[in-house]
């Protein structure tokens, strides 16, 4: 049986998930890296990208993270996503629909409401585009 260690997915919004993983992708700043356990400490940003955590029994669960910190040390993975997504929750309809709204709104609206809107519609491009990949 693989070494499991503790990974905790942290957004301002709440706790997305906490437990016990094989490995996880992570979209850190200098490019992907997979974190295992009694992986080397280390702290990195991350870049918009896919977060994907291995179970044993190869189950999988993807996220997608924008913006934030991950920090490996001995007793596991953190990571503190401004943004993250769990992506089987995500419905392609939906976010079509959010995406068609977001550039209206980026149209439509002026100062900071614009500003709002326009960073709205990139962070829906990028889940967008990982959901693609």
């Amino acid at each position: 049986m693989p070494d499991l260690f503790t990974f905790e997915l942290v957004s301002p919004e709440k706790l997305l998930f906490s437990g016990e993983v094989e490995q996880v992708l992570v979209p850190g700043a200098e490019g992907d890296m997979t974190v295992m356990a009694k992986h080397a400490p280390l702290i990195t940003t991350l870049r918009p990208g896919l977060l994907e955590l291995d179970f044993p029994g190869g189950k999988r669960q993807r996220f997608f993270a924008r913006g934030g910190f991950a920090e490996v040390i001995p007793a596991g993975l953190t990571v503190l996503a401004e943004t993250a997504i769990d992506l089987d929750e995500m419905d392609a309809a939906h976010l079509t629909q959010a995406i068609s709204d977001a550039e209206e709104d980026a149209t439509d609206l002026s100062g900071d409401a614009k500003d709002r809107a326009e960073l709205t519609l990139e962070h829906l491009r990028q889940v967008q585009m990982v959901l693609n990949a």
